[in-house]
């Protein structure tokens, strides 16, 4: 295994051996650009981050929300004007592949990107000799950030970066420089990690997660159109409220003081998975503890990631070695 580490996460990331590379997979050591590539020089690569949950009972992985994921980085090169030639499915079996050649007995994160793999000079994403490419990385990952203590945040002087700037529903790679000003921030100053206000004022979302808060038991997250990632682990965590829990769940503009008085909040994300936050900005929020609510969704999201609850085994792909 390639070992390296990363400050802010505060833990060792292990890389696995193998990685999809210009149409194959290679030994990780083998996938590597030009320091003068497009991607690199521009940060003109788009991403996501998909989850495999390894059940020790099953000596299987369960990969969760490939398609949906798969879809979405579709629909982000597309906005990006890339030229993609490869379906979902092909994509899918393509991250299968990596994750059985790999064979990880714990649990893995796959990195799926396409990136302009040209060396010129000129941030234009439309050239005749372009060539955009399809990658796969997987690294051994367990919990990103504590999900348990509950999180210490604070709201980032930094806004997020607006839909007629560089789309938040896009992930963009160049994108994610917004999201570090604000982590940095956040960890300089002591906290766990930062809440993103949008132009307007209005709360949008983590640093590079969804948020929920909890009121008068009522589920509430941000719109679609408050410069957030529409986030696929956000829409599952509506699905389990409603149908799980008895939830109503209500997509609105939140301002920053409701969070101070709200009875819960919450991180979501495929990195962040289910993360209860205690305080934000100096405020208790509740009790001052992980909520009911919050518990609730993370105790079942936790027991669906591993293929125990079979009314949403269709979101997982089981992949048995």
């Amino acid at each position: 295994m390639v070992y390296t580490c990363i400050l802010m996460v505060k833990t060792a990331i292990k890389i696995l051996d193998h990685a999809y590379f210009r149409d194959k997979i290679v030994p990780f050591s083998e996938a590597n650009v030009s320091i003068m590539t497009h991607a690199f020089m521009y940060g003109s690569a788009v991403f996501e981050g998909i989850r495999a949950y390894y059940n020790k009972d099953d000596n299987a992985l369960y990969l969760l929300h490939a398609k949906e994921h798969l879809s979405r980085i579709l629909n982000t090169a597309k906005i990006m004007r890339f030229q993609t030639h490869l379906s979902v499915q092909e994509m899918t079996d393509i991250c299968i592949e990596v994750l059985k050649k790999n064979a990880p007995k714990e649990d893995a994160y796959l990195r799926p990107s396409w990136f302009k793999d040209v060396i010129r000079i000129g941030p234009s994403l439309v050239c005749e000799d372009d060539r955009d490419s399809f990658i796969v990385s997987a690294i051994a990952l367990g919990d990103y950030i504590d999900t348990q203590k509950g999180l210490n945040v604070r709201t980032s002087s930094w806004r997020r970066v607006s839909d007629t700037a560089i789309p938040a529903r896009a992930k963009v790679n160049g994108s994610y420089v917004n999201t570090g000003l604000a982590k940095a921030e956040a960890i300089l100053s002591g906290y766990d990690d930062a809440i993103f206000l949008n132009e307007d004022g209005h709360v949008a979302e983590g640093s590079a997660m969804n948020l929920f808060m909890v009121r008068d038991g009522k589920l509430i997250t941000s719109m679609g159109n408050e410069n957030i990632l529409e986030g696929i682990t956000r829409s599952f965590v509506t699905r389990i409220a409603r149908e799980d829990l008895g939830l109503e769940v209500d997509y609105r503009s939140m301002d920053r003081t409701e969070l101070y008085v709200a009875d819960e909040v919450f991180f979501c994300g495929t990195g962040a998975q289910i993360a209860p936050i205690t305080a934000i900005d100096d405020y208790k929020i509740g009790t001052g503890k992980p909520g009911v609510i919050s518990k609730k969704i993370q105790d079942l999201y936790t027991e669906i990631c591993r293929g125990k609850v079979e009314k949403y085994k269709e979101y997982l792909i089981k992949i048995a070695y």
